[in-house]
């Protein structure tokens, strides 16, 4: 069977199955906790499987003149009902040896009692019972369909119990937990299904009479031996009514029921019970825990993990549906293929991520599953995310794909890269990536455009260095920010607006001061990703962190969805964002001679950074502007303070549309042999802004660093002395 049957049937029972399961499991945690309770007080006497009825029995009667019955519970707690020689009334837990009362027999409260109804048969009496019965059947059959996906994923069962790789907090405890608990919920389903089944008198015998099946002739002469019957074989003793002959002792045994003469031993009759009595007690017991205060407490936390399972399964199933595929074009007219292997859906993200931005430069492109893998007649690129399952297999979505790799021959050159992804604590890192690289060298039309790159676990800053590597080769350029790539956050954080410059017609551009919450921790260079739909769509920028706050630079566009609703804003108002550390771009601490080079609106973390700089390292600052306006005032302004504060150098600052115009990397190129120096005596350089001044301001850097260094800026890269933040 396929992993998608086992994964579905899975879904689909735990979906038909939840609310009834939901509440018999609350409803059995609380059961199991009232379990606990009973067994806490310690009725039960010692050597209590020594006792005889021959040792017992006399002492009681001399006690207790008048007896009606006598039990034992399924804690070995005697029980007696009884009138003692006072003439008093008598319904306590006794010791059976000495008579002596021990303790006092409590009632279910009506909590519990309500509980028990909810939890056997939902208030309905037979019809819930059935549903009931139903519902804890399919949880056998869930915990069945969860261990072959277990076993699928972990390679078979010597590994059954091996290290799991924690992808997310719901899918690592879904396993971790459904290991553990798999045995106690096994028994759990089935004791809880035989109860249902027994209750409906399905294993009654084919007779259909009572538990009579064998009674013994008053000819025949047999006695019943007390001396050798234990207190621990007896459920009930029920004493004769008078002393007349006619009136006989009952003893109910685990086994059998037998009426017996209470002067000489007789056995009058016998009662042996079928074997489904033996195992309804014993599904009572396993189902309740109500003979072991250890299985009780175990019981209880399968209950709870069951409550678990279901949230955290039903999260990893809208984390699968929230990345689903939604593609503009169709496959036979798109330039860009992006195919996707992903077991739970969190590769299908990147993928989303690559698709989105080549629409968003009017390519045509189509993201597909790899088990959609067909002919793409007009396909240029083919660009490969997989991750893989288990211990080298591929994930569900991608099983097909090398079959159908072979059948499908494309008719024309077409590029390939392949980006794998898994985890580095599993032998088989990114095995099936590898397979599939491979597998594509051997095909005739296939060209690799880029060497395989793997990324361990999901980590946004390794798959950029992927996006690295194309933007080098292509025209077509990626977003290079790892928080780009991450995932939607479920909580976000209150800000505060604290002040907000005015935009004006010469210069749209407006600076924001947020205050963040006391516990919030952030740095310059971080990211701050805004919601301002209130939906997916989300909008990261750089930030500075100014006196404690949050500062941006922010750029208004006629119909930015993220410009125009910063720029709304109102001192006071309050917005919710989330702040995301942006580790890759953070000022070196070890450095003591740095370069800043931005444009635009890409000046605001630096301006974070210089204000920061308490260790007065050497920092020169080269920004790009179109014109000279009241903002860049602002910015010349705050390099004076910083420079008679030593914690700014230089501040060279370029105009693209003023008189004697020139970009930023005009400034670099008149001083390249400072910049040759800074990266030859393992300074470092900073370049935040556009995508586009990035690839401008790395060119003409890497023709420096090569006629004065000798030394590609590759090598300075490699070095960690190039950090970059670009959109």
């Amino acid at each position: 069977m396929t992993l998608s049957f086992w994964r579905y049937s899975h879904l689909a029972l735990a979906v038909f199955s939840s609310l009834f399961l939901v509440l018999a499991s609350v409803t059995g945690s609380i059961l199991a906790v009232d379990a606990i309770q009973e067994q806490l007080p310690n009725y039960k006497v010692e050597n209590f499987d020594a006792i005889t009825l021959t040792k017992s029995l006399p002492k009681l009667r001399a006690i207790y003149p008048e007896i009606n019955e006598i039990q034992i519970d399924h804690n070995q707690f005697v029980s007696i009902q009884a009138i003692d020689s006072l003439g008093n009334e008598v319904n306590a837990y006794i010791d059976p040896v000495n008579g002596k009362v021990i303790g006092s027999i409590s009632k279910k409260s009506d909590f519990i009692q309500w509980i028990t109804a909810l939890h056997r048969s939902l208030f309905l009496h037979e019809t819930g019972r059935i549903f009931i019965g139903i519902n804890t059947f399919f949880l056998f059959l869930i915990a069945i369909s969860g261990s072959v996906l277990i076993l699928k994923r972990q390679k078979g069962l010597r590994s059954f119990f091996s290290k799991i790789v924690k992808e997310n907090f719901s899918q690592y405890y879904h396993v971790f937990l459904g290991r553990i608990a798999l045995i106690p919920i096994l028994i759990i389903a089935l004791s809880g299904t035989y109860l249902s089944m027994e209750r409906f008198h399905l294993f009654d015998n084919k007779k259909g009479s009572d538990t009579k099946i064998n009674t013994v002739s008053t000819k025949v002469v047999k006695k019943f031996d007390l001396k050798h019957t234990h207190f621990s074989a007896v459920t009930k003793i029920i004493f004769p009514f008078s002393d007349d002959k006619e009136d006989y002792y009952t003893f109910e045994l685990k086994d059998r029921k037998i009426e017996v003469d209470q002067y000489s031993n007789e056995i009058i009759t016998e009662n042996i019970f079928p074997r489904a009595v033996s195992l309804t007690n014993l599904s009572l017991d396993l189902h309740t825990g109500r003979s072991s205060i250890i299985w009780a407490i175990i019981l209880g936390l399968a209950s709870i993990n069951i409550v678990f399972f279901i949230y955290s399964g039903f999260t990893m199933t809208l984390k699968r549906r929230a990345n689903r595929i939604k593609n503009k074009y169709k496959a036979t007219e798109s330039k860009y293929i992006v195919l996707v292997g992903s077991e739970n859906g969190s590769t299908l993200r990147f993928g989303n991520a690559i698709l989105k931005q080549l629409n968003d430069q009017g390519e045509k492109a189509h993201l597909a599953e790899l088990n959609s893998y067909t002919n793409y007649p007009k396909a240029a690129h083919l660009i490969i995310l997989t991750s893989t399952y288990g211990l080298g297999d591929p994930p569900s979505n991608a099983t097909k794909f090398i079959s159908l790799l072979e059948k499908n021959k494309q008719q024309q050159q077409i590029n390939y890269s392949v980006i794998g992804f898994g985890s580095t604590s599993y032998a088989d890192f990114c095995a099936y990536a590898k397979a599939i690289d491979s597998l594509l060298t051997k095909q005739s039309w296939a060209n690799r455009y880029i060497e395989l790159q793997t990324v361990n676990d999901k980590s946004a800053h390794e798959f950029v260095n992927w996006v690295r590597l194309w933007n080098v080769q292509s025209n077509i350029l990626f977003a290079s920010t790892p928080s780009l790539y991450n995932h939607i956050p479920n909580g976000l954080e209150k800000l505060v607006v604290l002040d907000k410059t005015m935009v004006s017609e010469k210069d749209q551009t407006f600076l924001l001061t947020l205050r963040a919450g006391i516990r919030s921790k952030f740095t310059s260079g971080d990211l701050l990703a805004i919601y301002p739909a209130n939906d997916n769509r989300e909008r990261l920028y750089s930030i500075a962190k100014n006196n404690g706050n949050i500062q941006l630079a922010i750029k208004l566009h006629p119909s930015g969805l993220g410009s125009s609703y910063l720029n709304e804003l109102k001192v006071e108002e309050t917005i919710k964002a989330q702040l995301l550390n942006n580790k890759t771009f953070h000022f070196p601490k070890k450095v003591k001679k740095i370069a800043l080079i931005s444009n635009g609106t890409g000046i605001a973390p630096f301006l974070g950074m210089i204000s920061q700089n308490k260790k007065k390292s050497e920092i020169h600052l080269y920004s790009g502007f179109r014109q000279n306006t009241a903002i860049t005032t602002v910015y010349q302004n705050f390099a004076s303070e910083m420079k008679l504060k030593n914690q700014l150098s230089n501040f060279h600052i370029a105009y693209s549309r003023e008189e004697n115009h020139q970009y930023v990397m005009d400034l670099i190129k008149r001083d390249s042999e400072f910049f040759a120096d800074l990266l030859i005596n393992n300074g470092s350089i900073m370049i935040c802004g556009s995508l586009k001044m990035q690839f401008d301001v790395e060119s003409v850097l890497n023709s420096i660093c090569l006629i004065q260094n000798k030394t590609p800026l590759s090598e300075y890269k490699t070095r960690g002395q190039i950090l970059t933040d670009c959109y």
